[in-house]
This record gives structure tokens, C-alpha cells and sequence, in this order.
């Protein structure tokens, strides 16, 4: 069972499923306290707070292509914040749908979604917004856009090679030199 960001005991834990018809063909899972418990607790992936909603902007810059490797490292921070970047690297494997798991999985998923989507510029969001899975949104936004991209860095390339002090105080130096290694990275 997929319990992404639990405590240590949760491989101990044993939980009790019930799977129900409602006699329209539709299938239900009802959870046990103990898995209710798991969802409610803020330290579970699963966990979405009061102040979590669709509309929601995890940064202030959004991605418009250029940007990619400083808004990778913005938004994977706040992701690991939030507790969900497990759901956009793959490290939680896709429950099956008869999982207790399965309906916060989904939920996560549409929320993380819509983050993203608020995130970047509005040709990429139409570019990625009928991409099923946020796995592959991930790594498509990697793919496209991530510092291979040769012209990128030949220009941040240039820029170190130009840069001066000048009438910068040594601390703006080395913040404009720190950000442009950085980068290269």
C-alpha cells in the first residue's frame, strides 16, 4: 500500500478496507480510523490543508521557458514544503484503484496539477494541461526547457566572462556571480 511521507511505523500498521457497491455499479473504499487518522495527519503526502486549493500560486515568477532552472528550484522547494514532490518525481508509486489510498492519490494529483498549471507562463500551462499524469508533466517541463539547452548556456557563459565589480559593493558581486555559477550547474 502507498503511504508516501508517513512516520516510520506505517509499514507496521494494519488497516482494514471495506469495499462497498451502491448498487449503481460504482465501487467505494471506506477507511478505517486508523487510515483516516493517516490522511488527516499534516506530516502525510496526502495531507491538504484549509489554505490548499486549486487556484493556489506556489511562486511569484512563473515559468515562461528562459527561467527553467531557478523556477525548478523555487517550485521543488515549495513542493517539498508542501510534502507532495514525492507525487511529481515518481517516488510514490501509483496505488491501484481499489487502494484506501487511491481517492487522496487522485485529489493530490488534480491539486498539484493546478499548481503547476498556475505556475507557468499561459502557452506552456496549454502546452502540459491535457498531460495525464504529473510524472510525465514533470519531466516534460524538464525536458523542453532544463539547461541543456546550448544557446542558454553559451549566453550565461558570456555573462560570467563579462562580469565586473564595477561600482557594485562586493556582496551584489558575488550574489550576481554565485546566481549566474549557479545556474550552470
Amino acid at each position: 500500500m502507498a503511504h508516501g511521507g508517513g512516520s516510520n511505523n506505517d509499514s507496521n500498521r494494519t488497516s482494514s478496507v471495506n469495499v462497498n457497491n451502491n448498487g449503481n455499479g460504482n465501487r467505494f473504499v471506506s477507511l478505517d480510523s486508523d487510515d483516516q487518522l493517516h490522511l488527516d495527519d499534516s506530516n502525510s503526502s496526502f495531507h491538504l490543508s484549509n489554505g490548499d486549493h486549486p487556484g493556489l500560486s506556489l511562486l511569484s515568477n512563473l515559468l515562461v521557458g528562459n527561467n527553467y532552472n531557478s523556477w525548478s528550484c523555487v517550485i521543488t522547494m515549495a513542493l517539498v514544503a508542501k510534502n507532495k514532490l514525492c507525487f511529481v518525481d515518481g517516488s510514490l508509486p501509483c496505488p491501484f484503484m481499489d487502494d484506501p489510498f487511491y481517492t487522496s492519490r487522485s485529489r493530490c494529483h488534480s491539486m498539484i496539477v493546478s499548481w503547476i498549471l498556475h505556475d507557468v507562463s499561459k502557452e506552456i500551462a496549454e502546452s502540459i494541461m491535457y498531460i495525464d499524469n504529473y510524472v510525465d508533466t514533470w519531466n516534460d517541463l524538464h525536458d523542453r526547457f532544463h539547461q541543456s539547452n546550448g544557446p542558454r548556456i553559451f549566453q550565461i557563459k558570456q555573462l560570467l566572462s563579462g562580469i565586473s565589480q564595477g561600482s557594485s559593493d562586493v556582496s551584489s558581486y558575488f550574489t550576481k556571480l554565485k546566481t549566474l555559477w549557479d545556474e550552470l550547474k
